[in-house]
């Protein structure tokens, strides 16, 4: 997967990599997550819950329909992936400063919120499942009157509560009794998520200046979501174990729930249509004089091809190629920020580093449209861009589903995405 160039730069062996560290630690936060820059950086704090849940490995944040009343029309919401315990401003940000107000629409038409935050989001999803359990069961024992549950997340919350409500039921008994009518994911990967290889095999290469990029990529929770991963930046990739453990463990307690109703919706188009991302591209690339040299590209297909040069402070300049991967990062779907986010936390760091960079494209495919509706695998270029025939809907794991009428964000919270599943709760 690697080879070597020779070094055209100056000899910058001479930079303290100690000093170099603790500069990028103190000034950046590589971590990849959804939604746009301020919402990332800077949430503005959400208002108080009227109930907080305090939750084995995590928390309930409860906002009531109307706090007279209590608790009757509970609809729980599990977080999604990123590194560290859950933040409940992020998640307001995203769920009701966005372009449509979800939180605000559920109340209004009387449901209760319960947003299940992790003490850790990119543990183990089997692990936060048993976050979800408890807040399953914390809100049945609370509830006025019998009305039945919606449980559902954004992203990996998605794959969270549905292999808690599975679980739930393979154990059964009065103790695991979900009550759930209505299951939904938002843009969750239920056929696996997408990091460019790029991306991963420089989150690892610079581990020995800062090692929370390569931690998060290596957590369990992202060898368990995404489709392809590496774990050293030599590596070639595949299918992590973490992954194939966790989906024998979600078949051997049934797959899905069998009780709710199972809906989604995807942050991407049906019809086959790409985003825009043409393959082989240069999505990123370094301009300081410790980074020059660092070229990252959008995945082509093919046969022994370049998706990375590799250059941080040494002279080394390894290439990183792949074989055999589909044209996956234009794929249509809920796309992610990672060039431009590593882009911009790299750009923190003081200019005299030498870390300075540009995103030539900021994002790329994260959740491809027929991931987030279960209806095919990833692996191929045609199970990517074949559009979503009416005929191929009985095809998909879900009972019904609905697709955005263009490639965004993933988890963009739109009333195009939102309304559909309002309409549909019990």
């Amino acid at each position: 997967m690697t080879d070597s160039n020779e070094p055209t730069q100056p000899d910058l062996e001479q930079l303290d990599a100690r000093e170099m560290a603790e500069a990028i630690g103190a000034a950046a936060r590589i971590i990849l997550a959804p939604g746009p820059k301020e919402a990332r950086e800077a949430p503005a704090e959400a208002p108080a819950p009227d109930e907080t849940w305090a939750l084995p490995g995590g928390t309930g944040w409860v906002y009531l329909a109307d706090p007279k009343k209590g608790l009757t029309r509970p609809v729980i919401i599990g977080d999604g992936f990123s590194s560290g315990p859950s933040d409940l401003d992020f998640s307001w940000q995203i769920m009701e400063r966005g372009p449509y107000a979800f939180i605000s629409a559920l109340r209004g038409r009387g449901y209760d919120v319960v947003l299940v935050g992790y003490d850790e989001r990119s543990a183990s999803i089997l692990e936060n499942a048993e976050v979800v359990r408890a807040a399953i069961l914390e809100a049945t024992a609370r509830r006025t009157g019998d009305h039945p549950l919606t449980v559902g997340g954004f992203s990996m919350g998605g794959l969270v509560t549905r292999y808690a409500l599975a679980k739930m039921e393979h154990d059964g008994g009065p103790e695991n009794d979900h009550q759930t009518a209505l299951y939904f994911s938002y843009d969750s990967p239920h056929r696996g998520a997408w990091i460019p290889i790029a991306l991963q095999a420089f989150a690892h290469y610079i581990r020995s200046l800062n090692a929370a990029f390569s931690n998060q990529m290596n957590s369990p929770a992202a060898r368990q979501l995404l489709w392809q991963h590496i774990s050293e930046w030599r590596d070639s990739p595949e299918t992590d174990k973490e992954r194939g453990t966790f989906l024998a463990e979600l078949e051997r307690v049934g797959g899905w729930p069998s009780r709710p109703r199972k809906i989604g919706v995807a942050n991407g188009v049906r019809i086959g249509e790409s985003n825009g991302i043409r393959p082989g591209e240069q999505a990123f690339h370094g301009k300081g004089i410790a980074i020059t040299g660092t070229r990252l590209y959008t995945q082509p297909a093919g046969e022994d091809e370049l998706v990375a040069q590799l250059r941080v402070v040494t002279l080394r300049r390894p290439h990183i190629n792949t074989s055999g991967l589909p044209e996956i990062d234009g794929a249509p779907g809920g796309t992610l920020e990672g060039f431009g986010i590593l882009a911009d936390e790299l750009n923190k760091v003081p200019a005299l580093i030498g870390l300075r960079s540009e995103a030539d494209i900021r994002e790329h495919c994260f959740v491809p449209t027929v991931s987030a509706i279960a209806l095919r695998d990833i692996d191929t270029h045609e199970k990517l861009y074949e559009p979503v025939t009416q005929a191929a809907e009985k095809d998909s794991e879900l009972d019904e589903f609905r697709c955005a009428s263009q490639n965004e964000g993933h988890t963009l919270v739109t009333e195009e995405l939102c309304t559909w599943i309002l309409d549909r709760l019990p």
